[in-house]
């Protein structure tokens, strides 16, 4: 799931910078279904954050149908990528879902 999510960006979307990581590890179902998305794109400039969410949804929409149970995602242009000396935050321990 992890490759198929980074070619479908790779293919869809102007990447400067693109990582996904498989961050199902960290949750209590372990199952490949939570990723983090860190991508930078010329494709952002201009675009607000829904707008920039919006885009990478519409090219994931069948994965996230159907596959995808989280994604976390991190969307910069170069500019801003710069300015955050190209670190992306870190996620959050899982709270344990309904277990809390």
């Amino acid at each position: 799931m992890q490759t198929q999510i980074e070619q479908k960006l790779l293919e869809n979307m102007t990447c400067q910078h693109l990582v996904v990581t498989n961050e199902s590890h960290m949750h209590s179902a372990g199952t490949d279904s939570h990723f983090k998305v860190v991508i930078v794109s010329s494709d952002f400039e201009g675009k607000r954050l829904l707008q920039r969410h919006r885009a990478i949804n519409k090219v994931l929409a069948d994965e996230l149908a159907n596959h995808i149970h989280a994604l976390a995602l991190h969307t910069y242009t170069e500019h801003e990528w710069t300015e955050l000396n190209e670190q992306a935050p870190l996620s959050p321990k899982c709270a344990g879902g309904s277990k809390k």
